[in-house]
């Protein structure tokens, strides 16, 4: 038996392994074996290194070598495999300082020097952070090297994981197979189209409001209201409850969104803290606590609301059972698989819950990014309500799921301002085992890395002119789908864990400018350059204000149309 002794980074010794080459007839048989057992995330990269005679080529010349033979990878073959770079960490805080209160610029500052794979520690907290494409596709990919394990305390949404709901839920938790038959059919196409109604009505249910802001020349801050207009349009299609959030221009949020929206930001904040400051029986983490309690309480009974139970089963196998249903949480309290089975009470309950928090507050979020969009970029509001004339809007019209999504330069605009102002930052993923990733970076056990979207989206070396807004950059059919699945544009993140509510997510929007734009014209009134709030669970700016006006002439349709 002949071994040889291989190993990645500067030592044998630490990340090395004895493998018996007798049973090898190939070099590349070697390699497929060698890229397995040190988790390559790509396999065909792997080279062979001495340090007496460069990059072995041949079985012979691995066998012949008298010293251990280093592994490295084709992309920088001159450098040894090595844990990614970054800023020198301070007692106790780490590099709280390098990154906030500006994560986003901060970020890009620390790619462009140290590389397209960043190690920073906050608080004690070890993340990676990645800005490449190829990267990001590896680590989205469920499979041997990475997956989602909210469980683990240094995950980001460790202070939000519910073990019996699908998108907070260990990837390995038995719950998600259960989660993943039951809640994506209840926001398909079919089913988004069919609740429809509910988000138009939803979308219209501001005109009073922001009528009366017009004739009195005042503004409004963007996200308070598109905090409270996002969260009637998932309440209406959750759970089938209207809110009533605009009986009055300074009307309160309800009572399940305060509690809803503190619970997430308390989660946020707690996570940014020293792992032990969640355990604390008082202040922030008390609170937090309370309020899960509070929020389950109150969707349970919306739960049993809304529920038609005398109208029977709703069996999956059926493609036409989510029109039979009142709205997303009647169906998945009624639906059941081919054995009779429907969703246990307790994800029932967990499952409705993060479908309204995930929903609302990134399409909050989103929806006030397209209206700092419309304001902040020449032309849009011109161009988008052209495109609504002359799809045949007159104001009263009952849109359907095609006509809006039948609307080009629309589709091309959300896509700019999810490349551009995209609200999610935080997919993590945790290493399964040691990982080398393409650059020759070594990612630990159990670390957590982040493909950090808004920096991918806006990446110099990957995008044309990237601090641009062009809409006109989507022109090519089928552009977003071919960058998708090379890890360039991600809103929606992707693999298994991608988000099941983009269906929604894109009818709401694309529904609520439909009809902002056709009746008002906004005009940018905030009183300082627009922030966004570095704790909460998405990126949402904070102080940014709009003056609607009343549209009283309408262009006429188009030639062409």
């Amino acid at each position: 038996m002949q071994t040889q002794r291989f190993f990645i980074g500067h030592s044998a010794g630490e990340h090395g392994q004895d493998i018996d080459l007798s049973g090898f007839s190939s070099l590349q048989q070697l390699k497929s074996t060698l890229s397995q057992a040190f988790s390559f995330a790509d396999r065909s990269s792997l080279l062979l290194h001495s340090n007496q005679s460069g990059e072995l080529n041949s079985l012979e010349a691995v066998k012949s070598c008298k010293d251990p033979v280093e592994l490295r990878v084709a992309q920088n073959a001159k450098t040894s495999i090595r844990v990614p770079p970054g800023p020198r960490e301070l007692p106790v805080v780490g590099n709280h300082y390098e990154i906030y209160p500006d994560p986003l610029g901060n970020y890009d500052r620390l790619f462009a020097r140290y590389g397209p794979v960043v190690k920073t520690v906050n608080m004690g907290t070890t993340i990676y952070q990645t800005n490449d494409p190829e990267i990001a596709r590896y680590v989205l990919r469920e499979g041997d090297l990475f997956t989602k394990t909210t469980s683990e305390q240094t995950h980001p949404l460790y202070y939000m994981q519910q073990q019996s709901a699908l998108f907070t839920c260990d990837s390995d938790s038995p719950a998600f197979s259960i989660a993943h038959k039951f809640v994506p059919p209840s926001l398909s196409p079919r089913a988004v189209a069919h609740h429809t109604p509910l988000i138009q009505k939803a979308a219209r249910s501001i005109f009073p409001v922001l009528d009366l802001l017009a004739d009195e020349d005042k503004a409004f801050n963007v996200y308070q209201y598109m905090f409270k207009l996002a969260g009637m349009v998932i309440w209406g299609v959750v759970v089938n409850e209207d809110l009533e959030h605009f009986k009055a221009v300074d009307t309160k949020p309800a009572k399940t969104i305060q509690v809803l929206g503190e619970w997430l930001h308390l989660m946020k904040k707690t996570s940014l803290r020293p792992k032990w400051y969640g355990s604390l029986p008082f202040g922030d983490p008390a609170h937090l606590r309370a309020a899960q309690r509070e929020l389950w309480a109150d969707v349970e009974i919306s739960i049993d609301n809304c529920t038609r139970k005398g109208d029977g089963p709703l069996p999956l196998s059926d493609p036409a059972a989510s029109l039979r249903a009142s709205c997303m949480a009647d169906f998945l309290a009624r639906a059941r698989d081919e054995n009779g089975e429907g969703l246990p009470r307790d994800m029932l309950i967990s499952n409705v819950v993060i479908l309204l928090g995930a929903g609302f507050t990134t399409s909050a979020s989103l929806l006030s990014w397209c209206i700092y969009s419309l304001v902040r970029y020449p032309g849009m509001q011109e161009r988008l309500l052209q495109e609504i004339i002359d799809h045949g809007a007159d104001g009263k019209q009952d849109w359907t799921y095609d006509e809006v999504h039948a609307m080009p330069f629309l589709d091309r605009f959300v896509k700019e301002v999810q490349r551009m102002h995209n609200p999610s930052f935080q997919t993590a993923r945790n290493a399964r085992h040691d990982v080398v990733l393409p650059g020759g970076y070594l990612i630990p056990k159990g670390s957590i890395v982040i493909p950090c979207f808004p920096s991918l989206h806006k990446n110099p070396a990957h995008w044309d002119n990237p601090l641009r807004f062009d809409p006109d950059r989507w022109n090519e059919e089928g552009l977003a789908g071919r960058l998708a699945r090379k890890g360039l544009y991600t809103p929606f993140a992707a693999g298994r864990r991608g988000c099941v509510g983009f269906n929604l997510a894109l009818m709401e929007v694309k529904t609520v400018l439909v009809e902002l734009v056709y009746r008002y014209h906004f005009e940018d009134s905030s009183p300082e350059t627009v922030v966004y709030d570095p704790e909460f669970l998405v990126i949402r700016p904070i102080n940014f204000y709009v003056s609607p006006t009343k549209r009283k002439q309408w262009p006429a349709p188009s030639p062409k149309a």
